[in-house]
């Protein structure tokens, strides 16, 4: 099976490159939604993949979701791409100019049903929230649990070159007013990259 790992920085994925690099392919596509679709673009345009995956790390809307837990995005948003009225914010699928929500093209039962993840919806952004006020406006508005700058692009970017995909993120920080200092970076690659060895060594014995 080829599989493609795709992530937006490579110290996200460093312990799974070091264990299994020479098992698949590895895609540092650099941090943003941007920057994701175009390398995906160029990527798909050259090779064919049997699955593709995502992984990073992510904010925790849900306190349930706590740093350390490793999730898979069951769908996501493109949240701020619309218009705004006033104090009122339209979609771009409400203004008819394109989709803003998307889904995998997989699932984790389909892919390898031994392992399970909680699942949760996801937001794609370019300004990481951080304010009291973007955060309880978005929380009304679209009731997310994850928080990250590149999913809704990867599965856009999936779907257009109809692509098996998954999106598998581990929670670094709460979304929250900015505090670096509560954030677990360690921990969230850590059991991201324990989690992806896993999966990776499943399929490979399927």
């Amino acid at each position: 099976m080829q599989i493609l790992i795709v992530a937006a920085t490579a110290f996200e994925v460093e312990p799974l490159a070091n264990s299994l690099g020479h098992k698949l392919d590895i895609l540092i596509t650099g941090a943003g939604m941007v920057p994701t679709a175009f390398a995906l673009g160029r990527q798909f345009s050259m090779h064919k993949y049997d699955l593709v995956i995502n992984l990073g790390i992510a904010g925790s809307f849900d306190r349930n979701i706590q740093p350390g837990y490793v999730v898979e995005i069951t769908e996501d948003t493109f949240s701020e791409t619309g218009a705004e009225d006033d104090q009122e914010f339209i979609p771009i699928n409400v203004l008819g100019f394109g989709e803003s929500t998307f889904k995998p093209t997989t699932t984790l039962e389909n892919v390898c049903n031994s392992l399970f993840l909680t699942k949760g919806r996801a937001i794609t952004v370019n300004t990481v929230h951080g304010n009291e006020d973007s955060i309880k406006k978005v929380q009304l508005r679209l009731n997310p649990q994850i928080e990250s700058m590149e999913g809704a692009a990867f599965f856009y970017a999936c779907r257009q070159f109809n692509l098996p995909c998954l999106q598998i993120r581990a929670v670094s920080n709460y979304v929250e007013k900015r505090n670096r200092a509560n954030w677990d970076i360690t921990l969230a690659i850590k059991n991201l990259n324990n989690f992806a060895i896993e999966l990776i060594n499943r399929i490979g014995n399927n």
